[in-house]
């Protein structure tokens, strides 16, 4: 073992060799955390420990699987096999069959994973008779879930006077009865959801201090992995069974918590040295992962923030680059710029598709990217998602879009004659198919005339299904008069779907919501090109006829083949590429509008985009968008705060990213420096929770929290480079500032004035010939 701790650094060593108390260790980005606690439990059996009093906590089996792995690697299966290592819930599950009876359990309980749960919650609704477009199932389940982590049981909620008030003022008072009656149907069934499993186990070791204090003595070394990542329940359970010998071990980093939204609370790890008093602190120091530059980048961000264990993180990699900063005109240009980045770099350092990776705020984001590197034809994967119109809220709408362009499709038809839920179920289709079968015709035609058909319904569904084909009728008689854009804007906001949308305010219900307004914002974009560049017609079967062509492209089975990986920023942590994209570093998106405007909120966005940085090797590029559409129209965007955060010494400020064609660089003024150093105000405000939080000054807002009427608001605003406009003036050589493409000059102009052309080289975009009256543009030079 002597020798093997010999490969470890110096703080890595003292980490390591520390087993006589309370320890935590804070190990920076890329600083070899999983070695330390590898070779930690490696030295606890070597100092005599058995392997099974080493109790090893994680938060994913992969992680678990992987360090019991290299364990075995140090002291051979025969030992590693026998020790308590897993996730939270792996761990407390064998505890709680051990000692189920003693909660009123039987051994041999079953556990309902989310989708159970959310089946039996749907069911509760129904009996209670209550309207599930309010007491949407994921919000209930996500309100129960966060009641049990904070280990407040059905008995403490219906007693709390502010949890009571709050459900009122959210127009959901029978939450307590719901929460009741999903635990006690648990119970009665034998069953447990994940939530319980922590809930449970804590309760088991307040009531039963016999059954504690067993524990205690079993587990004689505590080590916890991802320790800022722990919610309430969490950090008990664990304290609990240290109390008794306060031999625990706890690893994490403070700058990477970034999981609040689940439940983890950073003061766990913030108050380690409070809750234990005579704790040793460790801090692994050394970036083994990144060069010098992107280091210290991502040093001067996090210092920014107020609550944080201090530490200065080093490389001693070579210098590397500068992080390059690259501004674009639109969200269309952005795409481009980091598709030809990418296609640039691999051409010059002979690099693969799998050493880069596009990290973005939100999923939506993912569609721009997409289509951009689709153009580019390179091969890319969404990690831990689905492709953009692969989603399930995605593909409802375009399906209604099927059903408008085709109404006897039927796949189209049966995805959404009952969504949004209109009161028409299984029997009422299987009775359409049944009857369409006999009589040789389409689901649509049963439903024009369900008597001619012999359909057998009574009168009330006879009476929804004439509403749904009314309804389809409407948006059939528009197809030739709206362009793509308003009629899919109607459909949107008559089927249902957006009132349904924003009825689920849950995380993956905001989500859902900022996937359709993308969806919108393509279509917008889409029908603008069109006809900017006289590409075609404009109507919803020209964008099908498009989308199904890219949808296609999403099914290629080639799972060996290289690909560029796409992904949230959330679920790139504890990954590393070489070559790292950091898009969409605008106020309102990268810090969400629904953070920033808290404290907390705001620190948390903060070390997310310090969480992306240290995701980089070698290179890294920060992009963002002088404007995007968003809420039914171009939005001016401001550069994201974060980026003043950063020290300028470590970026390339001035960076030109062109990528492909001879156009070369523009002479004009650089913008980057004034767009980000020249933007001042500030306000404040408070976010509303049941948590009165520290209000935080910020920025002129430019776009506030996205809303419902926004979000079906057809009407497009009239933005600064007015369609048309100057088209009289294009003359060869001038220089032009597009809408969406950014800069480029114009090379050709023809045509007569009504039908004017100009052929624009663009410093991103490449060569678009434009109709002008149509286009969007101001002269610049």
């Amino acid at each position: 073992m002597d020798n093997l701790l010999n490969h470890l650094n110096t703080q890595q060593r003292e980490a390591v060799e520390y087993i006589d108390g309370p320890s935590l260790i804070i190990a920076g980005a890329g600083s070899g955390k999983t070695r330390v606690l590898t070779y930690k439990i490696a030295y606890l059996m070597q100092q005599g420990y058995h392997p099974q009093s080493i109790l090893a906590l994680t938060f994913t089996n992969k992680a678990a699987r992987e360090m019991k792995e290299r364990i075995a690697q140090l002291i051979g299966w025969q030992y590693a096999r026998y020790l308590w290592m897993g996730t939270f819930h792996s761990v407390f599950s064998r505890i709680l069959r051990t000692e189920a009876e003693k909660i009123g359990f039987n051994a041999n309980f079953t556990i309902f994973d989310s989708a159970d749960s959310r089946n039996l919650i749907k069911t509760i609704i129904k009996q209670f008779q209550l309207d599930d477009k309010v007491y949407k199932p994921a919000r209930v389940q996500a309100t129960i879930s966060n009641a049990k982590n904070a280990l407040i049981s059905p008995q403490m909620y219906a007693q709390n006077k502010e949890l009571i008030e709050y459900d009122r003022r959210s127009k959901m008072p029978v939450i307590k009865d719901i929460y009741r009656e999903y635990n006690n149907r648990l119970k009665a069934s034998n069953t447990m959801d994940f939530d319980d499993l922590l809930f449970y186990t804590n309760c088991l070791f307040r009531d039963h201090p016999q059954v504690l204090a067993a524990y205690q003595e079993r587990y004689q070394f505590i080590l916890v992995d991802e320790y800022q990542d722990t919610n309430f329940a969490q950090y008990l359970v664990v304290k609990q069974l240290a109390d008794a010998h306060h031999r625990v071990c706890v690893v994490g980093d403070d700058a990477q918590s970034i999981y609040s939204f689940r439940g983890a609370n950073i003061e766990n790890i913030l108050k380690f040295k409070e809750i234990y008093s005579e704790a040793k602190l460790f801090k692994l120091e050394r970036n083994y992962r990144s060069t010098q530059n992107i280091v210290n980048a991502a040093n001067s961000l996090i210092k920014q923030n107020k609550d944080q264990i201090k530490k200065t993180i080093y490389s001693e990699n070579d210098e590397g680059e500068q992080i390059e900063i690259a501004s674009a005109f639109s969200d269309f240009e952005e795409g481009v710029i980091v598709s030809n980045k990418i296609w640039d770099l691999r051409r010059d350092k002979k690099a693969s598709y799998s050493e880069f990776v596009i990290l973005y705020r939100t999923n939506a984001q993912s569609r721009i990217f997409e289509e951009a590197l689709r153009k580019k034809n390179i091969p890319y994967r969404i990690y831990g998602g689905l492709s953009f119109y692969q989603r399930k809220e995605i593909k409802d709408v375009i399906a209604y879009f099927r059903m408008v362009v085709n109404p006897y499709d039927e796949e189209a038809f049966r995805r959404i004659i009952n969504f949004p839920a209109r009161g028409i179920g299984n029997t009422t289709l299987n009775k359409i198919a049944e009857a369409a079968r006999l009589h040789t015709v389409s689901l649509w035609e049963v439903i024009g005339d369900p008597l001619s058909y012999n359909l057998d319904v009574n009168a009330g569904t006879a009476k929804k299904l004439y509403g749904f084909r009314e309804l389809i009728e409407g948006f059939i008689a528009q197809l030739k008069e709206l362009s793509a854009y308003m009629l899919a804007t109607q459909i949107v906001k008559q089927s249902g779907i957006a009132s349904e949308a924003y009825q689920d305010q849950t995380p993956e219900g905001m989500s859902r919501q900022e996937n359709l307004q993308e969806l919108l914002g393509g279509i917008h974009e889409f029908c603008e090109s069109r006809q900017e560049e006289e590409l075609g017609g404009i109507g919803l079967m020209d964008f099908l006829s498009e989308v199904s062509l890219l949808s296609d492209q999403d099914t290629d089975k080639e799972a060996d083949k290289e690909k560029v990986t796409m992904m949230t920023i959330h679920a790139s942590k504890g990954l590393e590429f070489n070559n790292v994209f950091i898009v969409g570093l605008e106020e309102d998106l990268f810090p969400s509008a629904m953070a920033k405007e808290e404290f907390r909120g705001l620190e948390e966005e903060r070390r997310l985009f310090y969480v992306a940085i240290t995701r980089a090797k070698e290179f890294c590029m920060i992009t963002y968008a002088k404007s995007r559409f968003r809420n039914g129209q171009i939005n001016a965007c401001n550069p994201s705060r974060f980026l003043r955060d950063i020290d300028t010494s470590y970026l390339n400020v001035n960076a030109r990213v062109l990528g492909g064609g001879s156009f070369g660089v523009l002479n004009r003024p650089d913008t980057y420096t004034k767009d980000l150093y020249d933007y001042t105000g500030s306000s404040s405000g408070s976010f509303p929770n049941r948590v009165q939080r520290q209000p935080v000054s910020r920025p002129e807002s430019q776009q506030g929290n996205i809303s419902r009427s926004n979000f079906v608001n057809a009407k497009t605003a009239t933005p600064k480079a007015s369609a048309g406009g100057n088209a009289g003036e294009v003359q060869v050589g001038a220089t032009i500032r597009h809408e969406r493409f950014g800069i480029g000059k114009v090379t050709a102009v023809s045509g007569d004035p009504d039908s004017r052309k100009a052929t624009v080289e663009f410093e991103n975009s490449g060569v678009k010939q434009l109709l002008l009256k149509f286009a969007r543009f101001e002269i610049v030079g």
